[in-house]
């Protein structure tokens, strides 16, 4: 049996090996490394694969989140609404740009924001909704964007773990994670489903004026060379990252599916049992698993993780500590206004989740986990 790990970035690459390696080298020889034409046909082609009228480039999915922010003339103080339960990148860019973060509680079949607690949280210093597609399934946006409209709103989707995902509006309209709110945001570490071999992120948005200046903010603020409008970052996709991931970009559906068949081995292993649940999928949401992540009842999570390290199976808890909690984001609150979350931490327990895994390997996951839960 293969080594399992977390994420098999090797063998992904040695099935595309010959594809990448000679976009990589075709740059190499055009010497044309930042925002060469690999960057912009990259652009184009996610654009159609979104089917949203622009996407914009950058170095990372948190230089993403920080420029979507930057863009819509918010004022210090400033409240935005985001989930307490993710990765500290969501919270971190809105501490660093002297905005107020304002966490809620998450639901704890889908463990994306509840619609509810947005609401509740809503003051008139409100001024946007950082919904995180978490883990591979859209968060509730029928919910999200009516409470946007109701309250004048921005929304900007965090979909650094759900890209392909797609999700079905009760009017039976149907579009891909990222590109229904007014700013839709992405990772392309290389983890991510679509992930490059360094580092990368885009933002996605259908409103020409802010696609205009979000381009002038990724790149010191310039609309026109060295006439700097408004203080911008340096924030490129280079154009490496750009040629792998427009090697790549083809088979995010393939990559997607293979991650929703190993879901499928686990969700039979261990559907029934007392003291395991699965992870929920959504209704009016694929899931793309970017995490498979189960819920541990018997209060023994970490006694699993230490038995699956034995076995040689990696296997990770995100996220340990809620934000609110974390001493750079520590916010003042109430233990029954964050009861799903506090639940979630003591349960959640990520398996290996790739594109590469086989049934060998799935089945040995499975059965050391059954093994574990049998003692």
């Amino acid at each position: 049996m293969k080594k399992i790990q977390m994420v098999d970035l090797q063998g992904q690459y040695f099935k595309i090996k010959a594809d990448v390696d000679n976009a990589v080298l075709n740059v190499m020889e055009s010497s044309a490394f930042i925002n060469g034409p690999e960057v912009k046909d990259f652009q184009t082609e996610l654009e159609d694969y979104l089917n949203v009228k622009h996407v914009i480039p950058c170095a990372n999915g948190t230089d993403a989140l920080q420029i979507a922010l930057m863009a819509l003339d918010l004022k210090e103080g400033d409240e935005i609404i985001t989930a307490d339960f993710t990765f500290a990148a969501t919270v971190e860019v809105i501490q660093l740009l002297k905005l107020k973060s304002v966490l809620v509680d998450v639901e704890y079949d889908t463990f994306t924001i509840d619609p509810e607690k947005i609401r509740a949280a809503i003051t008139p210093r409100t001024r946007a909704i950082i919904p995180v597609h978490i883990f591979g399934q859209c968060a509730n946006m029928d919910e999200i964007l009516q409470i946007a409209k109701d309250h004048n709103l921005y929304v900007i989707e965090d979909n650094a773990q759900a890209i392909g995902a797609e999700y079905t509006f009760k009017n039976g309209e149907t579009k891909k994670s990222g590109t229904m709110g007014t700013i839709g945001t992405t990772s392309f570490f290389p983890s991510k489903n679509l992930g490059c071999y360094g580092d990368g992120g885009a933002l996605f948005t259908n409103d020409d004026d802010l696609a205009h200046r979000l381009r002038g903010i990724v790149n010191h603020g310039m609309y026109q060379r060295y006439y700097h409008d408004e203080v911008g970052v340096n924030s490129r996709l280079d154009s490496i990252q750009a040629a792998v991931l427009r090697k790549k970009l083809p088979h995010l559906d393939d990559y997607n599916e293979a991650r929703r068949k190993a879901a499928d081995y686990y969700d039979r292993a261990f559907g029934d049992h007392a003291d395991i649940l699965i992870p929920t999928r959504a209704e009016n949401s694929t899931h793309v698993f970017h995490q498979y992540t189960l819920r541990i009842l018997n209060g023994r999570r970490n006694e699993l993780q230490a038995f699956l390290a034995e076995n040689e199976i990696p296997a990770m808890i995100y996220y340990p500590v809620a934000l609110r909690n974390q001493k750079a984001y520590f916010q003042d609150s109430k233990p029954e206004d964050f009861v799903n979350t506090d639940k979630l931490l003591d349960q959640v327990i990520s398996l290996p989740m790739h594109t590469e895994l086989d049934e060998e390997q799935l089945k040995y996951i499975t059965d050391k986990v059954l093994q574990f839960m049998a003692l």
